[in-house]
């Protein structure tokens, strides 16, 4: 069981940046990777980045690659999500979410593919 809180999120003028923290408590995996997801109001779950928790290997969605970027500090069971050039269409709820085991390369992108959810966290970018 694994319990994930995301922190960071607030309101902020398009072109600003945000860093977004996901602390991990209970029993950790760390050889199991970890993503960032985020929906806005009437549009589906998507995929913002994942990260290897035991290695260097890091996933982006095109829509953020060359905005954003996804960390880990393994002594401190946490992932970062740093979002710069904030755009109002990167206004969302933010979730953080763990698989319990690995899945393959393919089940990064995938929401069904993650076992452990936090609550999100609200992020608003005003044009």
């Amino acid at each position: 069981q694994v319990q994930l809180v995301e922190s960071g999120g607030g309101l902020v003028q398009a072109g600003g940046s945000l860093r977004l923290s996901c602390s991990a408590s209970g029993r950790t995996f760390s050889t199991y990777p970890m993503g960032w997801f985020r929906q806005a109001p009437g549009k589906e779950r998507e995929f913002v980045a994942a990260i290897s928790w035991s290695g260097a290997n890091t996933y982006y969605a095109d829509s953020v690659k060359a905005r954003f970027t996804i960390s880990r500090d393994n002594a401190k069971n946490t992932v970062y999500l740093q979002m710069n050039s904030l755009k109002p269409e990167d206004t969302a709820v933010y979730y953080c979410a763990a698989q319990r085991t690995y899945y393959g390369t393919s089940a990064y992108y995938a929401s069904g593919k993650y076992d452990y959810w936090g609550q999100g966290t609200q992020v608003t970018v005003s044009s």
